[in-house]
Parts: C-alpha cells; sequence; structure tokens
C-alpha cells in the first residue's frame, strides 16, 4: 500500500528520531500542508525552497539536521530524488568551473553586499573556518586560524605570497601585518577586490581581480583558503598544476584549506547549488590525492571540522543580531534562506557529514622531515 506524503515524511522523519509537533529540540512544527508533497517530490531540494516559503519551522534547525545527517538510512537516500539526479547528470556532462562559470558563481554569492558580511564576518572578514583550539570568539578563532597557516607554511618576513582565491584580503593582509610578508592575492568577486584593498591600504599587499588559472610568477609560498569548494571535479587537477607552477622552488611549501566530504562526489546538494553556492563542490581524499599524485610529497593533512560548527553558529548569532539593520534590503525569504544555510551547514559539521581539512604540500618533500604544527 501507498503511503501518502504526509505519512511517508513521517516515516522517514522518525528514522532520525524527529518528530512532527514535537517538543525536542530538533523535532519541527508544519505550517502548511504543501509541505509534505514538496519534500517527498523534490527532496532536499523541496525541503530547502518550503522552508524558505515559512511551510514548517524547527525547535532547532542546526539539531534537526544533525539528527538527520547522523541517520544512515537517510544518508543512503539523499540522491535518490530527481533534482539531486539531475544535479549530478550535469555535472558530469558540464564543467560547470570553467572559467565563464566560476565568475557568474562567484558572483552569485559572494557579490551580494558587503554590508551583510561585514556584519556577520568576524573583523578581519574572514569568511572560512576558524580555529578554535583555545580561543573563546570568532575573532580570536579567525586571527587563531590565520596564525596557524602562517605556522604550518614556515613563513618568514620578506617572503612572497600567493593567496589563491583571497576573499576580502583577510589571510593577505594578517600574513603582511603580523609575518612581513608581500602578498598577490586573486579573486573573481569585485566586491571582496573593492573592500579588501581599502582595508589593506599600506600594506605589501595587492588584491586581484583574477581567475585562478591565470596566475603567473613565483612565490616561496602558496595558499588556498577556501577556494577548492569551487574548483569542480574536472579541474582538480588544473588547480594544483597552477600551486605547482606558481611555486619558486624546491623550498617552496603549499597549504590548501577546504571543505570535504567523506565520499568522492561529482556534485553537491541540489538547494545550496541553486540558492548558496552555484556549482560548488566538496573534494574527497580520494580526489584530492589523484589530483595531486606525482605533483607533490603530502607534509600534513589536518582535520578540524568540528570547528566549522562553532563557527557557523557564531556567523548565525551575528547575522541575527544585526538582521533589523538590512532587513529592509533583503526581506524575509532572504532571512530565511540565509538562517536554513548557516544553520544546515552548522548541521553537517556537527554531525561530521562534511570535514575541514588543511593539506600542507612540497614539491619533493621537505629535507630532514616537515615538523607539525598545530
Amino acid at each position: 500500500m501507498t503511503l501518502n506524503p504526509e505519512q511517508a515524511t513521517r516515516d522517514i522523519l522518525q528514522k532520525a528520531d524527529i518528530t512532527i509537533g514535537g517538543d525536542k529540540p530538533g523535532d519541527i512544527r508544519v505550517n502548511d500542508q504543501r509541505f509534505y508533497g514538496h519534500v517527498m517530490r523534490g527532496g532536499s531540494l523541496g525541503l530547502g525552497e518550503s522552508y524558505m516559503d515559512g511551510w514548517w519551522d524547527a525547535n532547532e534547525l542546526d539539531t534537526f539536521f544533525t539528527k538527520l545527517l547522523r541517520s544512515d538510512e537517510i544518508r543512503k537516500d539523499m540522491g535518490n530524488y530527481l533534482p539531486a539526479i539531475v544535479n549530478a547528470y550535469v555535472s558530469h556532462v558540464v564543467n560547470r568551473q570553467e572559467a565563464k562559470r566560476s565568475l557568474k558563481s562567484v558572483q552569485a554569492h559572494y557579490d551580494i553586499g558587503n554590508d551583510l558580511y561585514t556584519r556577520m564576518l568576524d573583523k578581519r572578514m574572514a569568511y572560512t573556518c576558524g580555529y578554535w583550539n583555545e580561543s573563546k570568539n570568532l575573532d580570536d578563532a579567525q586571527e587563531a586560524k590565520f596564525d596557524l597557516v602562517c605556522r604550518k607554511i614556515g613563513l618568514k618576513p620578506g617572503m612572497t605570497v600567493l593567496d589563491l582565491g583571497c576573499g576580502w584580503g583577510c589571510f593577505s593582509k594578517f600574513a603582511a601585518e603580523k609575518y612581513g610578508a608581500k602578498v598577490l592575492g586573486v579573486t573573481l568577486s569585485k566586491e571582496q577586490v573593492a573592500l579588501g584593498m581599502e582595508m589593506c591600504k599600506g600594506l605589501p599587499v595587492e588584491l586581484r581581480l583574477q581567475d585562478y588559472r591565470d596566475v603567473s610568477g613565483t612565490y616561496d609560498r602558496v595558499v588556498s583558503v577556501g577556494l577548492m569548494e569551487h574548483v569542480g571535479y574536472k579541474n582538480y587537477r588544473e588547480f594544483f598544476e597552477v600551486i605547482s607552477r606558481s611555486m619558486k622552488d624546491e623550498t617552496s611549501v603549499a597549504l590548501v584549506h577546504t571543505i570535504g566530504g567523506s565520499i568522492s562526489s561529482t556534485s553537491t546538494d541540489p538547494w545550496l547549488d541553486k540558492y548558496i553556492f552555484p556549482n560548488s563542490m566538496l573534494p574527497s581524499v580520494a580526489q584530492i590525492a589523484k589530483a595531486m599524485e606525482g605533483l607533490f610529497v603530502m607534509e600534513d593533512w589536518h582535520n578540524f571540522g568540528a570547528d566549522y560548527d562553532k563557527t557557523l553558529m557564531a556567523w548565525y548569532d551575528n547575522f541575527m543580531a544585526t538582521w533589523k539593520e538590512i532587513e529592509p534590503k533583503y526581506g524575509e525569504r532572504f532571512r530565511r534562506m540565509w538562517e536554513y544555510y548557516l544553520l544546515c551547514c552548522a548541521g553537517t559539521f556537527r554531525s561530521r557529514y562534511n570535514q575541514l581539512w588543511q593539506v600542507v604540500i612540497s614539491k619533493k618533500g621537505v629535507p630532514g622531515g616537515y615538523k607539525t604544527v598545530r
């Protein structure tokens, strides 16, 4: 006997100990009966869109996703909905991260407004995972992350650094201020370059509106913090080839900081792809290893993915605390979309569904061995 959409949805959620109308932190409330059919037809895309439209709410959205993603049964079924299948097929036949597509993808997310990001992020405008090892707040966690990167690559005064996917120049500025480095950063976001150059004024930092594939020259150190998620599996090898040819000599060291997935994938979640990060994709350990095979020695692989949960929750708190200041520009549907994005992602890291890696690589191995830094 075929279950109706409501009963089918209830049964699926019950597998993750989530009750519709319950009072536990991860339980949800349905505000519109259209929710059931939309979710059963659209999977994760339908779930996200129906939340944006106000058709359901959760007692704690981050806990809802944590419980959902800790359920093995539900995780197995996540790719069995039409939007996910279509997304995977398109990613297979098209290079969704070619230069022109990458430009549009960056503009869709990073150029929506510096007014949003200046309120949500830390004082340095870091839009990647902080390092909470000994940190008590977001500002300290981001400072600790940048210092960790500098120590891992052995940065010294006078060294030249290439910052691939530099964002607002937050790492570039830190490396110049604290370590005396000379930095070139590249990004495809004109908003990031404009604000970033203002923030880096007076420092030996240049931020350039440029695709990472078009960089030239060689550098003592190469760093990529948060770019690889936008590279795409068809371009992973070229990404590492760019890093290799940008390293000055065999003594150069590079660091790649990226979100990662526990299984190899060639597409992303349909809702995130449509509304938040178009054409994004998380690499796996196997995909990274294959892409850099024969180019590098892997010196260190550090996973601190649980720290992204804390980072995202701090961003969410900042976003909600200042929302009234930008509400007229963005509107209620955007607020629900952004809330869903931040708390959904927090759940993916809290459940350990997603990881955060820093990978240190050298061309032929650090003489005498690499000294691990934490």
